[in-house]
């Protein structure tokens, strides 16, 4: 039985690679920080008691600014596969914490990185990127793009990108980078803009919400569904060699367009509802983000299955099943078409 540790695993991706992990036979391991109150909603459902006999899925406490705590996890695991996918990862929340974002999305790679070439273990290494790296690079953007962060997020993930691309040239160590670009559900955080976006529709249709405020309106990017990126992760890690790899859509669409297509869905027009705040406007914006994952579909036979407008049909019915309301239906049918039959996740 393989073994695999996962950093982040109470985030979006995190819960999903657990859950598709599970499903292929892994003993799944995740790190999760200590706090006063628990933050495994997401992984609630695929959780059971450590010592319920044939258990597969372990927590352990630790924290990715402390290499003691990691050491003791990775030594006593020995695990045949490292998923990194814990970060700082609010790229608006990163201006206001720069040196916080740099200790853990930055340094905590290296952390994990230096650890495995000391324990002298075969283990295969994926390092979540991200595509917000280009910055206002030309696109579409791929794995030989040049990287023009605009953000203390993407500076740092700058950073664990090539580090980790050093650790594979510098010690042969199985290192990959998953250079991911935006990828939404229904168990997004609620203060990314897609969720934030869908979230609100569902508590305006309820008259629980009057108002949305958001952003910048005219930023492009290339949105796809979180489950299927999730699988890319793996095959990475199943290759021969390792490798560096662009994972998107193909298209871009702006904020606006997201608020459209997600208030048209439920016949509201969201130019009643939004409101643009300068509190949420970047320092440094970057406008437009869109995918060249030619690579990822011709060695990792990689195909994208959900389109735009059907994610975002997704993730409202989602959000108003959440509070009691009865979901509209066509997110649901695009899933059970286009993704769950025989696929490893059966939805939210």
């Amino acid at each position: 039985m393989k073994k695999a540790l996962i950093t982040g695993i109470t985030g979006q991706d995190g819960s999903y690679l657990a859950e598709m992990l599970l499903i292929k036979g892994y003993e799944v391991h995740g790190i999760i920080r200590r706090a006063s109150t628990f933050n495994t909603v997401r992984i609630d459902h695929i959780f059971e008691d450590p010592h319920k006999p044939g258990a597969r899925l372990f927590l352990h406490y630790g924290d990715l600014s402390n290499s003691e705590q990691i050491s003791n996890i990775i030594y006593n695991i020995k695990p045949d596969e490292i998923y990194h996918l814990g970060a700082q990862s609010h790229v608006r929340v990163s201006f206001d914490i720069p040196e916080y974002t740099g200790d853990i999305t930055a340094l905590g790679t290296t952390r994990i990185l230096e650890l495995i070439r000391r324990s002298g273990n075969k283990i295969r290494f994926y390092q979540a990127s991200s595509s917000e790296i280009f910055g206002d690079a030309p696109s579409p953007q791929n794995e030989e793009t040049s990287f023009r962060p605009r953000s203390p997020y993407a500076a740092a993930k700058v950073y664990a990108h090539w580090m980790t691309k050093n650790y594979r040239e510098g010690y042969r160590l199985f290192t990959c980078n998953g250079i991911l670009f935006n990828h939404e559900s229904p168990r997004r955080g609620e203060t990314f803009v897609s969720r934030k976006i869908t979230r609100a529709v569902a508590n305006i249709v309820a008259g629980k919400q009057n108002k949305l405020y958001l952003g910048n309106l005219n930023a492009k990017r290339d949105w796809g569904f979180a489950p299927e990126y999730i699988e890319t992760m793996w095959l990475m890690l199943q290759q021969e060699k390792p490798d560096d790899y662009v994972i998107g859509i193909g298209e871009t669409h702006t904020v606006k367009e997201f608020l459209e297509e997600t208030f048209s869905y439920v016949n509201l027009e969201w130019e009643k509802y939004v409101e643009e705040d300068p509190l949420y406007f970047r320092p440094t914006e970057v406008d437009l983000l869109i995918a060249d994952a030619s690579k990822a579909k011709r060695k990792l036979n990689w195909q994208p299955r959900i389109n735009f407008k059907e994610l975002v049909k997704i993730m409202v019915d989602a959000d108003m099943r959440k509070i009691g309301l009865k979901p509209i239906g066509e997110g649901d049918k695009i899933l059970m078409e286009k993704f769950n039959k025989n696929k490893w996740w059966k939805g939210d």
